[in-house]
């Protein structure tokens, strides 16, 4: 529907849907537009969209999971150049401009976010760039995603030491990488979504680092960077199928601090031979970057 300048487009949607008892909102809809939405139907009640079409979207079918495997390939290809880029004297700021660049390059037509925490900031999971300098010995959490022209996105963490890991660094990061596998190999139809967060904090935990995993555990992907299913407690719903989402355990004791995250999307044993599908292959284990 379009409209003159001086039209007003609430009052045109009012003509047209009448007298509705309730209406779907988006869940980012500006409350600009919520208000006058609600100026326009007084007595309808307003609810989340979300509510009908997630059910819908929670479930990929064959060809979306394909534009999420194409998008967990286009930011493995990206990955890929990052050690490379992580050189002692630049900013997290100049690695995160090099790293949008590639996101575009690699087939992405929007850059959703890139994280580069290093040093200290390696130990704060929503991060993004600042304009500290890298130095040698520094852990470097990237955590970065974009979408492709498919509409799905993409979203993969990794790890790095820049020339050489902290002494007191590779003791917990082996103990995240035995929990984000645990968790991976834990997905199968049935299981719960908060079975899939509980096995890698049981790991984390029992190792003695479990006040350090200060996050859930995943959350879906598809047409959003973030949507339905969480990998979290409380979310008693069971996996199926088709079901794609995150598996990006963390420890962050500081002074540094680790995640390692892969798309992962569940399958049927009977068809696969297994209960997921990984949609990233980077290598999981710790990348020395040498800045060549």
């Amino acid at each position: 529907m379009t409209w003159g300048e001086t039209a007003h487009p609430f009052g045109m949607i009012k003509e047209r849907a009448g007298g509705p008892r309730s209406i779907g909102l988006s869940d980012r809809m500006w409350a600009l537009h919520v208000l006058q939405f609600a100026g326009a139907f007084p007595n309808a009640a307003q609810h989340l969209a979300s509510t009908v079409l997630s059910p819908l979207r929670i479930r990929k079918t064959a060809a979306e999971v394909g534009a999420l495997r194409e998008a967990g390939e286009a930011i493995d290809r990206v990955h890929a150049n990052v050690p490379g880029w992580l050189k002692p004297g630049l900013t997290e700021r100049q690695v995160g401009a090099r790293i949008a660049e590639a996101i575009l390059a690699e087939g992405h037509v929007q850059v959703d976010f890139v994280i580069v925490g290093s040093g200290p900031n390696a130990a704060s999971p929503h991060h993004e760039v600042s304009d500290r300098v890298i130095e040698d010995g520094d852990v470097v959490v990237v955590d970065i995603g974009g979408t492709m022209p498919s509409g799905y996105c993409s979203d993969c963490t990794r790890t790095y030491a820049v020339g050489h890991a902290p002494d007191d660094f590779m003791e917990y990061y082996d103990v995240l990488k035995r929990a984000q596998d645990a968790a991976t190999l834990h997905v199968r139809p049935g299981v719960s979504a908060e079975s899939v967060d509980r096995t890698a904090r049981g790991i984390i935990a029992g190792a003695g680092y479990g006040d350090w995993f200060i996050h859930r555990t995943g959350h879906g992907i598809g047409l959003e960077s973030h949507e339905d299913p969480y990998i979290v407690e409380g979310n008693t719903v069971a996996l199926e199928p088709g079901m794609a989402f995150s598996i990006e355990p963390g420890i962050y004791p500081g002074p540094h601090g680790a995640r390692i995250e892969d798309i992962v999307v569940c399958a049927d044993p009977a068809t696969t031979g297994a209960g997921y599908k990984r949609l990233n292959n980077a290598p999981r284990d710790l990348v020395i970057a040498t800045g060549s």
